[in-house]
């Protein structure tokens, strides 16, 4: 019998990846880790890995290939590639970032995965891979959103769909009708401690029951490359900016530990909520 071959997996920072390589070892695939040296968490040797260098293209594909790979997919943050002493690319991973790095995100992980898959690899998204980290649809815990809560899960859901196109970021916090913030580079943490600094100073005075944080994909984004995610410390984040819950686009987003999640959310009195999102 032929062993299956094993999955590559290219590791950014965070406690995603490793979260992922669990999950997939778990369902009896084989795996193999390649870290993005200054990213990725050193706790990834517990696997069989390598390390490769920002913007070595040629070498991350050389290892996957030579590690009998077919599949390969990428988890965890990596800095947008810029010029600088830190930053010494390979021929090829050049070429493609001096074509296309005027676009937004969407645009040049559209292009990265298509320069993949044309040397014979096949780009796998979390959702394919380890479909165990992903929320799914409905209520996700033992608090219930109110109708009010719901129509403001929706109406942020509605909101970042509008403004996919201009490649802006995954999230947004919602409130009586009303968008209060929305995620742009600070990321989902800065967004969120904007909302807590607006709640403390009394400019936001919608009451909290009312008021959601939305967690959504851009519209049209590539999900093999760009996961949605949340974890332990948005349930924090959003506890302390006073909201009621996380709405979150079901088959979207993705959590290290579902379990984890559902308990901190509990305990702090918070629902999770899975909109299932519209075409």
């Amino acid at each position: 019998m032929t062993a299956a071959a094993p999955l590559a997996l290219v590791c950014g920072a965070g406690q995603f990846p490793l979260a992922v390589a669990d999950a997939v070892t778990a369902s009896g695939r084989p795996i193999y880790l390649i870290g993005v040296r200054g990213a990725a968490d050193p706790a990834i040797s517990k696997y069989p890995h390598d390390w490769i260098g920002m913007g070595r293209l040629g070498r991350m594909l050389r290892l996957a290939r030579d590690a009998g790979a077919k599949d390969i997919a990428f988890v965890g943050a990596v800095p947008r590639p810029s010029m600088s002493l830190d930053f010494i690319p390979d021929l090829r991973f050049l070429k493609l970032m001096l074509r296309y790095l005027g676009g937004g995100d969407n645009d040049m992980l559209t292009h990265f995965a298509r320069e993949v898959e044309s040397k014979g690899l096949r780009v796998r998204g979390v959702h394919e891979v380890a479909p165990g980290l992903i929320l799914p649809s409905g209520v996700i815990g033992k608090h219930v959103p109110s109708a009010e809560a719901q129509a403001a899960a929706l109406l942020g859901m509605e909101v970042l769909g509008a403004l996919g196109p201009y490649d802006i970021g995954q999230g947004a916090v919602v409130a009586d009708r009303r968008v209060i913030a929305i995620e742009a580079a600070e990321g989902t943490d800065a967004m969120l401690e904007r909302v807590a600094d607006l709640r403390s100073s009394g400019r936001l005075k919608t009451a909290a029951g009312k008021s959601v944080f939305v967690k959504a994909s851009k519209r049209g984004q590539d999900l093999r490359l760009d996961t949605p995610a949340i974890g332990t410390a948005t349930v924090e984040k959003v506890k302390q900016a006073g909201l009621a819950g996380i709405a979150v686009a079901a088959g979207q987003v993705m959590t290290p530990d579902l379990g984890a999640l559902i308990d901190a959310a509990d305990k702090a009195g918070l629902f999770i909520f899975g909109v299932e999102p519209s075409a």
